[in-house]
């Protein structure tokens, strides 16, 4: 297993780069970057804005009718546009800003924002607790709810129950989560009908006053509507799973052996089987917190206006604030693999029987 964790160590790397190049080349070559923004913004506003960026550059005056490829850069002083390229890296050809990135990456130095005038690297940190939060909660809730109804709906196979307990987890797995979030909104946070919970945040404007359990319970009570939003599409998902491993469990011989004993169904389901049926669902939870954390968190952390990774690389996206961009990339890139390998190794933690060494001679 060790030659096995070292292989898939070192793939980390290669990954890395591949995921971070490909991003790199689109997002670069993408109109609307931020040199093309702030000429925008300069263009909008008086002249004397233009001070701020162009002031302090030595370079030599231009000919202002001289042609820029930058959209909207017309008329503006040729000088200016230089100085504004040099504020934001873009002085420098395409390649060497691309392997200086690299470089820079794998020693964990992302730059600083070009708005916020911080280290990009101090940002995810203050922002990661946030998504991490989020997705820990939600998987919580998920296991929490799924497996004890996976586990009923396996001993009460094909009843009403049954039924009527799929099409409710089906009907909230189609449902969108930023939609299923919007309508917690509207719902219960004052939009038409009910005020009980916070419209957005993750704490109150006076959490530092409050005494620890007050702490506790305000910050509880800002998760609940993000939270139930994230995990209603991952109840119908484990639920089936659960119900599923178990009726394949029960079909198998030791179970017929054990009723044969004169064992009692709830000894052979919570002694034999639960046991053996919940070594793929327990295992899978690395995985399936990836899948929380790139596919739910983003658009649930717009929408309440919580201060994760999520949000802080959207509106990275929308400013064109490349080196916000790519460290958020970064971070998701790297916490996926490790979270994959992680699911890997719990796999044959579990399940002795699993052998990634063995598949891959």
């Amino acid at each position: 297993m060790a030659g096995y964790i070292f292989r898939r160590l070192l793939l980390i790397f290669p990954t890395l780069i591949g995921i971070i190049t490909l991003n790199f080349f689109i997002v670069q070559l993408a109109p609307g970057g931020p040199v093309d923004q702030t000429i925008a913004r300069l263009t909008s506003q008086d002249v004397s804005v233009s001070t701020r960026i162009g002031a302090t550059s030595s370079a030599p005056a231009i000919d202002v009718s001289a042609q820029s490829h930058y959209a909207g850069a017309q008329g503006l002083d040729p000088a200016l546009i230089a100085a504004i390229e040099k504020q934001y890296g873009f002085d420098r050809p395409l390649h060497e800003r691309y392997f200086k990135m690299l470089r820079d990456y794998f020693t964990l130095d992302f730059g600083n924002s070009y708005y916020e005038a911080r280290p990009v690297i101090d940002l995810i940190l203050e922002r990661l607790p946030v998504s991490i939060s989020l997705g820990l909660w939600s998987m919580l809730l998920i296991y929490l709810t799924s497996i004890p109804l996976g586990v009923v709906k396996a001993i009460r196979d094909g009843t009403s129950f049954d039924a009527w307990t799929s099409a409710l987890i089906f009907v909230g797995y189609s449902i969108p989560s930023f939609l299923f979030a919007v309508i917690l909104l509207v719902l219960f946070a004052g939009g038409a009908y009910i005020d009980w919970f916070p419209l957005k945040g993750l704490t109150s404007r006076n959490f530092d006053e409050l005494s620890l359990g007050g702490q506790i319970a305000d910050y509880l009570w800002h998760l609940a509507l993000p939270v139930i939003s994230i995990a209603i599409g991952g109840f119908a998902t484990l639920t089936m799973l659960t119900k599923n491993s178990f009726l394949d469990e029960v079909s198998k011989h030791y179970v017929m052996t054990a009723r044969a004993k004169g064992l009692s169904e709830f000894r052979v389901f919570y002694g034999h089987v639960f046991r053996n049926a919940m070594l793929i669902v327990i295992a899978g939870f690395p995985a399936a917190l990836v899948g929380v954390l790139f596919t739910s968190t983003l658009l649930i952390e717009v929408i309440f206006s919580l201060h994760g990774l999520g949000l802080l690389g959207f509106e990275a996206t929308l400013t064109r604030d490349y080196p916000i961009v790519f460290g958020t990339i970064f971070c998701f890139t790297l916490l996926s693999l490790v979270l994959t390998l992680i699911g890997d190794v719990t796999y044959t933690l579990v399940d002795p029987r699993i052998n990634f060494e063995a598949r891959e001679t």
